[in-house]
This record gives structure tokens, C-alpha cells and sequence, in this order.
């Protein structure tokens, strides 16, 4: 009765990590193997003359010790010995240098040893799971996945998949716009997966680049089958995206094809972006080429490189400056991340007003040459070259405050209109 009991205890304890847990049989026997030898080796000293034969599907097991038959003067140790006479007693025929097996009953060892079974096998249960999570994650790092959302706080939400294992959402990788109710599906791609003291944190990003470029390589079949690349993305999330794409078949339009008839490729992804505007060009390896594509819808005139420190100074005609720079400076911010080069916007000037600039430190009885020091160090050095940048670009780049920026611009002009 009390092995019934005492298997009945175990296996209970098991089959609560079972429902929860994917752990397959094989895994299943080794670990409530481990986990008996483990309770065995810390009564007795040793779990080698010990035999664990587990049956997880019928829900039973059992534990066979192996003893050398001994003179009864010479019997030391009972756990790896037994008496001749206590040999004979469970079969006439034992001789001594024999070896003797018989079955032990876990329960006879007494509750506090069920205990530490339980605790053990809790522990090693636990502990393969989390491995088991961590695995299976590491390798779906860069792929999108699809979640329920199960609680939402103020600064993560909590994801579920379909085999409940947690997720996160921390709300630094959520688009501005996102809003979630608990219980609606998110779809988010696996950013990084974090494994502090062997406790698997899931981390899932909306935000992330990677998710924009595999609900392209999910929307656009000529992706997914190799024919059009996608070379680079640059994302300021939930406002606006620039995406270079090449194609490897002179037949297959990439801007077009990742675009689609009327849009309708492109559509769902901007709508899973929360109205994202989404800018699709041609890449090309001429580095002043991919600038220019880069810069779109603004028409640059001309482009003056910095290989060594990787600039690129911009010239435009009065009117495209603003498409340049676009709507809080969104465009060439996407521009300068997806070219990797800090790009400078300049008006056009004619060589004549050109010959009539004035170096800035021309004017350090009017400017504090603080200020002066402050645009300088952006590359601009002239009068008319600063009244050539745009303002939005000045504040954005110097730092300085916009009531400085405008007093500057207001004392520059002056001098010209002087003249």
C-alpha cells in the first residue's frame, strides 16, 4: 500500500510538469532516473549497485540493489554487502562472492526521502524546460512570430505563444502608435533572447529593421525566392522607412515589384506599421548615385564626397531643400542612416556670390565665438554658407537654441543686404 502511495505521489508530481511542459519520453525516463539516483547517492554515499528501471506510461518503477554475499563476521557495509545468513534466508542456495539483488521500496526510506525526490525531480524538470525554451528560441531569432497578448503594464507587455511560454514586449521595441488589447493576436519578430542565471527573458521587437525586412520577404515572393535583395533599411518606427533593394534579374523591376500593382503588396505592410510611410528605391554601389536615390523626392543638383570621413555635401535648388530635409528633418535622417554618410543640404549659389563670402570669425564682435566654435564644428565656416543650410539642419546640428540660430541668420543677412 504505501509504494501505491508513494508512486502515486511521484508520479502526480511529474504529470503537473508534464501537461505543462513539452518533454518527450525518452527525456522523460532519464530525468526520473537522475533524479532517484540523486536521492540514493546522498543516503548511502553511492548510487553505483543500484539498478532504476522507470515506466513514465504506466506511471510505476522500480529500484533493485545488487550486494556481494559476505561471511556474516566480514559484513561492513549493509548498502554494498549482505550477511550469508541473510542471503540464505531469501534463497538456500547462496554461497559467499555471490551477488544478491533485491527489489528496495522507495517508501521504506521514509517521507523525508519522497520529499527530496519530489524537490529533486521539481528542480531538474524545471531546469529543462528553461533549456528547452532557450533553445528552441535562439534559433527562431530574426523570424516573426504570432502571439496573444496576455497582460499589458506600463512599460512591457506580456505575449503568450501557442505553447505558453512567456514573451515580452518591452514598450522601447513597440511602434508609438501600437495598441493592444489582452487577448488580440501581436505579430513581433524574436529580437534577442536573454539568459540571466539560466532564466530564458524572450525579447520580441516591432521596432526593429529586421521585422520591416520579413514582412517584405513575407509580402513579396520574388524576395522570399532569391531574386530581389533587399540591401539595406533605415526606420525611425511609426513615421517613416527607406528600403534599398536590388534585383539579380534584369527582367523584375524591385522598386515595382516590392511596391505592387496599385500598391497592394506594400499596403498590408504599412497597415501592420501603423501607416508607416514607406520609401522603396534602387540600391547601386555608386556611393553618389545612392545618395541622390536616398534623398528622394527631392532633385539634388550636385554632391561634393568625403570618402575618408564619409560626408557628403548636398547642393539643391532653393525649392528642393525642403523635400530634402522633409517634415521634422525625417527624410534626410533616413537618408543619412540608409547611405551611412552625414549628409549636409546646401542652397545653390552662383560662382559670383560665391566670390563675395566672409569667414565667420569675421564676425566674432557681433556672435559669441562660442556659437561661432558651434557651427564650425559642423563643417560651416562661411557666411553664406550658413545662410545656404537650412535652419531646421543648423539647430538640429549645432545644438544651438533656435532663438541663437535665428539671431546668427538675422546678423549674416544683414551684412549682405548692407552691401
Amino acid at each position: 500500500m504505501a509504494k501505491k502511495e508513494e508512486t502515486i505521489s511521484l508520479i502526480d508530481t511529474f504529470s503537473e510538469f508534464k501537461e505543462l511542459k513539452n518533454i518527450d519520453r525518452t527525456t522523460m525516463v532519464s530525468v526520473l532516473e537522475e533524479s532517484f539516483r540523486s536521492v540514493i547517492a546522498k543516503m548511502f554515499g553511492t548510487d553505483e549497485n543500484y539498478d532504476v528501471i522507470v515506466n513514465p506510461d504506466k506511471g510505476d518503477f522500480e529500484i533493485w540493489r545488487n550486494r556481494e554475499v559476505v561471511a556474516d563476521e566480514d559484513l561492513t557495509n549493509p548498502n554494498m554487502q549482505i550477511s550469508l545468513t541473510e542471503a540464505q534466508k531469501i534463497d538456500a542456495s547462496y554461497e559467499e562472492g555471490e551477488e544478491v539483488t533485491d527489489e528496495v521500496i522507495f517508501a521504506k526510506f521514509g517521507r523525508r526521502a519522497i520529499l527530496n525526490l519530489r524537490q529533486t525531480l521539481a528542480s531538474k524538470i524545471l531546469e529543462l524546460e528553461k533549456d528547452s525554451i532557450y533553445n528552441k528560441y535562439i534559433d527562431k531569432v530574426g523570424t516573426i512570430i504570432n502571439a496573444e497578448v496576455y497582460q499589458i503594464w506600463k512599460k512591457e507587455m506580456l505575449l503568450l505563444d501557442d505553447e505558453g511560454n512567456e514573451l515580452l514586449l518591452p514598450k522601447t521595441e513597440q511602434i508609438p502608435a501600437d495598441f493592444y488589447r489582452k487577448g488580440e493576436t501581436a505579430r513581433a519578430v524574436v529580437a534577442r533572447v536573454d539568459n540571466k542565471n539560466n532564466n530564458p527573458k524572450i525579447i520580441l521587437s516591432r521596432t526593429s529593421p529586421v521585422f520591416l525586412q520579413r514582412l517584405f520577404e513575407m509580402e513579396v515572393p520574388e524576395i522570399n525566392d532569391g531574386l530581389i535583395t533587399i540591401k539595406k533599411i533605415a526606420r525611425i518606427p511609426g513615421e517613416r522607412a527607406k528600403i534599398a533593394v536590388e534585383s539579380y534579374d534584369d527582367r523584375i523591376d524591385p522598386v515595382g515589384a516590392c511596391v505592387g500593382v496599385k500598391g497592394s503588396r506594400i499596403h498590408g505592410i504599412v497597415r501592420e506599421l501603423r501607416n508607416e510611410n514607406i520609401d522603396v528605391i534602387n540600391y547601386t554601389s555608386n556611393i553618389s548615385l545612392f545618395i541622390q536615390r536616398a534623398l528622394s523626392p527631392a532633385k539634388v543638383s550636385s554632391i561634393r564626397l568625403n570618402e575618408e570621413e564619409r560626408k557628403a555635401e548636398v547642393f539643391l535648388r532653393p525649392e528642393e531643400v525642403s523635400l530634402a530635409i522633409g517634415k521634422g528633418g525625417l527624410n534626410i535622417k533616413l537618408a543619412s542612416m540608409l547611405t551611412e554618410y552625414t549628409i549636409d543640404v546646401f542652397r545653390e549659389l552662383d560662382e559670383a556670390a560665391q566670390d563675395e563670402d566672409i569667414y565667420l570669425d569675421e564676425f566674432k564682435d557681433e556672435i559669441d565665438g562660442w556659437v561661432i566654435d558651434a557651427i564650425k564644428a559642423i563643417g560651416i565656416d562661411t557666411a553664406k554658407a550658413v545662410l545656404n543650410a537650412p535652419r531646421e539642419m543648423l539647430i538640429e546640428k549645432t545644438d544651438l537654441e533656435e532663438e541663437t540660430v535665428d539671431e546668427v541668420l538675422r546678423i549674416l543677412k544683414s551684412e549682405f543686404e548692407e552691401e
